[in-house]
């Protein structure tokens, strides 16, 4: 029996339908194998389609049939292999029974897209359609069918097809993405490949302006602009323009904008398309771009090359909308970095001494300091430029702060060398090196000459000092000299009875052991010691500052020249069974680290020292460039693998003398009458920058030598460093003890406080209003610090030393070791007392917030009985991270609470967990793991010190 059409089934007819549709119908309908040849589809009578469709393996004709007429003439023509479709519009009625007769069901089917669905997500099984798909449109369905794979669409989870789940799939289908991952990260992953954005540019209109709004309420406001982008042919930039995004829709930036800002957003819409971006819509663009660059940097080779391009792209745009010279504003493009450099190169000029200025050196500190932040902030920077700049602002520090008094002593100028300007001599290396931006390099340039004025006058002040100890023959005192070394610091150890690796750096100076230092203290393998637990001691080297003097000397305790036979024959007798090795002795075989008669002695408890010579500092000096080289375990070669090798000795690491780089332009070459780099025989009078010395402790030319004290004078041929001179940088050699987690190893010595100074290590702080910071030196010796450099030949300064009244003997006690190895400290490095000292005069900010904090019944109650903190301690670390606006570096706690460096980590946890009342945060650290943070106005909420 005839079934007649419903009105529903009519409405639809006169609907055309998509071939994906009818493709559908018939994948229905040969599943239902009921054995007829033919089927009626109701649908509007037209097919640009193929004829002839295949599905599966059945060839199937689809024909059009606007007549009863046609149908019959189709069924008629059919052929006996195909299968037959017969589009029309007409009612069962019309069509007749005759005709019916020779269908599928007998009657017309409807093409109901939302069936089709159903057909898609769930094959036979029923489901339920959610009312907000069914009212998102037509387009949807059409498009599920249209679009979907072979296999049809992942049914849903339950009995309901919801709206999320179909535009899901749908959008991921289209974009070629994970339904999950129709975020962000996810959209701009799409934006790289161009294909699959003709896809989406392809399709009709409604659908992808219904997918951009799914992607909308998916991805969020990111998706705007994107699209945009895509959609208006600019997809392939999609991440350079977020990129952009930053720039002119700054972070924070408010809400009024500029005109430039303005002008440049409206030369940058035609990329999308005409669409204006909204604050949230950059935003969430810029994040999303930034995202995808780090993670792509992170990549493999060929995702980190894209990534490096998108940031080129994004420059070029720049260009085109002329905004390259706001990129400073990009955390990520290398324009920015460049121009943020500048920006910091400008800050540094105006932070250099001016006399004349309205402003404190202190304020334009700060400045540097702010620029500098913003260097450090770029995601692009070249690290090593930005050490290079921190080494800058560390400098501008040292100029502001005031010039300390001249030593008195030899002991004391030694100090101040290893204390002080040894540092300074570090973060000197690192400006010299320069820059490769010709800006910046010029405001290095100018700096050095700054730094170079007020170093020249110490390295003059050191040298004839100097001259006058050696003159005299004064008795040493607490002075450690070369010859005293493994008399007075290793012997004391051996007769402890602990065994000992010596390492001797031959030209290692002060900066490269400052470096070396803290390397090893960074791998936690090794406490640091030194005497009585105060600041670190150096060494005085013989004169001239050599090799052949100098590792003579300490091998035979006593002044002497001569090689490495006189060395080692010097170094058996005074220390029988002991261990000496050179150069040739630590080489190795392939597939060996440390050479097995090497490894052998060093694990021999009946070897009581072995003792290295490395030579890699100082064959730099000829070979490279030691002013670029980061002195540490992975750049002196063996010095890694001996110090894994040796956990059960004590390391004691010293040099025989330092070094001097060459100066390039500024080097200046005497004649003499021998070759030596940094001496000459007393022949002539010393001249402009040289000095005269005689002694027993000068131990070449006939005990009367000439040596320089400024830098950039030498009488030999050109390399890239020099020694022998009476700089200090050449004369102090640094006294580095070790042990592994042993504090108690060496007696009289205990761990090391923090050794850096305070303009190292933290940021100047803004200057109180009214307050003058304290200017540097605008001259030295009666001229400008910028002009030329100290002691030229011609500027006027004398090379003769002015006769220093004769000083008493060395202080008495830094470094006198008695027999039974102990060390008395003396009054300019006495021990750091366990309680610290007090953090400042009552009226302080700091302490009086600090003292509150104690006196707190909050405090009281949290103080653990079991280990407490003591007070005093706690004051210091609050006071201290008070007074830097609650932040402080943990080198700085630990020099405020006078703790050995390697303790403050424990002590700023247990400082947390006290201050840290009910979980809140009072105390944290840094991401950078060295920054201490204090919520100040947190802690007096939590402690209730605004009702004190």
């Amino acid at each position: 029996m005839a079934r007649h059409a419903g009105a529903a089934d009519v409405s639809l007819a006169r609907i055309a339908v998509r071939p994906a549709a009818v493709r559908r119908k018939i994948e229905s309908w040969l599943a239902e194998q009921d054995g007829t040849d033919a089927i009626v589809l109701l649908a509007r009578p037209e097919w640009t389609d193929e004829p002839v469709l295949t599905v599966g393996n059945t060839p199937v004709r689809v024909v059009p049939c606007p007549t009863p007429i046609a149908a019959r003439a189709a069924l008629v023509d059919r052929r006996a292999d195909e299968k037959l479709v017969l589009l029309t519009d007409l009612p069962d009625a019309e069509l007749g029974d005759g005709l019916l007769a020779h269908v599928s069901m007998q009657t017309g089917r409807s093409v109901d897209p939302w069936e089709l669905v159903r057909q898609a997500f769930g094959g036979q099984t029923r489901l339920d359609l959610d009312s907000t798909l069914v009212r998102t449109g037509r387009w949807v369905a059409d498009a599920l069918t249209d679009l979907a794979p072979v296999e049809g669409w992942p049914p849903p989870a339950g009995t309901i097809l919801t709206r999320d789940h179909a535009l899901r799939h749908l959008a991921g289908a289209v974009l070629k993405l994970d339904p999950d991952e129709l975020d962000g990260a996810g959209l701009l992953h799409w934006s790289t490949d161009p294909r699959t954005q003709l896809r989406f540019v392809d399709l009709p209109d409604e659908w992808a302006g219904g997918i951009a709004s799914f992607l909308v309420e998916a991805a969020g406001p990111v998706a705007v602009p994107v699209v945009a982008a895509v959609r208006a042919g600019h997809g392939v930039d999609a991440i350079a323009l977020g990129l952009l995004a930053g720039v002119l829709w700054p972070r924070g930036g408010g809400s009024a904008t500029d005109v430039e800002t303005a002008v440049a957003r409206t030369r940058l819409e035609p990329r999308f398309g005409g669409a204006r971006l909204t604050e949230a819509q950059a935003t969430a663009y810029l994040e999303a771009a930034e995202a995808w660059i780090y993670r792509a940097l992170d990549g493999d080779d060929q995702t980190c090359h894209e990534a490096h391009r998108m940031l080129r792209r994004a420059e070029e745009i720049a260009a085109e909308i002329d905004v390259t010279h706001r990129l400073a504003a990009s955390d990520l493009l290398p324009v920015g970095f460049t121009q943020r450099m500048r920006a910091f190169a400008d800050a540094v000029r105006l932070a250099l001494p001016d006399p004349g200025s309205q402003v404190t050196t202190a304020q334009r500190i700060e400045q540097a300091q702010q620029r500098l932040a913003e260097v450090e902030a770029h995601r692009s920077a070249d690290r090593k430029r930005v050490e290079t700049a921190r080494m800058a602002v560390r400098l501008l520090r040292w100029l502001a702060a005031p010039d300390t008094p001249a030593p008195d002593t030899m002991l004391a100028a030694v100090h101040r060398q290893v204390r002080e300007t040894g540092w300074v001599d570090r973060a000197r290396l690192d400006i010299f090196a320069g820059d490769v931006d010709a800006r910046v390099a010029e405001a290095y340039r100018t700096l050095h000459a700054v730094v170079d004025g007020r170093r020249a006058r110490h390295d003059r002040h050191f040298a004839e000092l100097l001259q006058d100890t050696t003159a005299a023959e004064r008795e040493p005192g607490a002075m450690l000299r070369v010859e005293d070394v493994l008399d007075r610091v290793v012997r004391p150890i051996l007769d402890n009875g602990r065994r000992v690796l010596l390492l001797l750096l031959d030209g290692m100076g002060t900066a490269a052991g400052i470096e070396i230092a803290e390397a090893l203290g960074r791998n936690g393998a090794w406490t640091e010691l030194t005497p009585s637990g105060g600041a670190r001691t150096g060494v005085l080297a013989a004169l001239p500052t050599v090799t052949a003097v100098n590792r003579c000397s300490l091998f035979t305790g006593r002044i002497a020249v001569g090689d490495r036979t006189a060395e080692a024959k010097a170094f058996r007798t005074r220390f029988p069974g002991s261990v000496l090795l050179h150069k040739a002795d630590l080489r190795t075989p392939a597939g060996l680290a440390v050479e097995p008669d090497v490894a052998q002695a060093l694990g021999d408890p009946a070897v009581p020292m072995v003792a290295a010579v490395i030579n890699t500092i100082d064959d730099a000096l000829d070979r490279s460039d030691p002013g670029t080289i980061e002195w540490g375990p992975d750049t002196v070669n063996g010095l890694r693998d001996l110090l894994a090798v040796s956990q059960d000795r004590v390391v004691v690491l010293l040099s025989d003398h330092g070094h001097v780089v060459d100066r390039g332009a500024e080097a200046v070459l005497r004649p003499a009458e021998s070759s030596e780099n940094r001496w000459r025989p007393a022949v002539t009078e010393a001249g402009d920058g040289e000095l005269l010395f005689t002694g027993s402790r000068v131990a070449l030319g006939d005990g009367r030598v000439v040596l320089p004290w400024r830098e950039e004078i030498r009488y030999g041929p050109r390399k890239a460093g020099y020694h022998g001179g009476a700089a200090p940088a050449e004369a102090v050699i640094p006294l580095l003890l070790f042990a592994a987690h042993d504090e108690a190893a060496v007696p009289g010595w205990s761990g090391a406080p923090v050794s850096s100074p305070e303009w190292w290590r933290e940021p100047l702080r803004p200057t109180p209003a009214g307050a003058h910071s304290a200017q540097p030196d605008a001259t030295v010796d009666g001229r400008p610090p910028t002009g030329a450099v100290v002691g030229r030949p011609g500027s006027g300064a004398t090379g003769r030393s002015t006769r220093r009244p004769r000083q008493p003997a060395q202080e008495v006690g830094l470094f006198e070791l008695t027999a039974a190895a102990q060390a008395v400290p003396s009054p300019q490095s006495a021990a750091v007392s366990p309680a610290p000292p007090a953090a400042g005069p009552p009226a302080d900010p700091a302490r009086t917030l600090a003292d509150a904090l104690l006196a707190s019944p909050v405090y009281a109650d949290r103080r653990d009985s079991r280990a407490p903190i003591p007070d005093d301690r706690v004051a210091a670390l609050v006071a201290a991270l008070v007074a830097g606006n609650g932040r402080a570096t943990l080198d700085t706690l630990a020099s405020r609470a006078g703790v050995p460096a390697h303790r403050i980590t424990g002590l700023f946890t247990a400082l947390r967990r006290l201050l840290q009342v009910e979980g809140y945060p009072v105390l944290s650290l840094d991401p950078d793991g060295w920054t201490a943070k204090l919520d100040i106005p947190l802690l007096i909420e939590q402690f209730g010190l605004d009702r004190q």
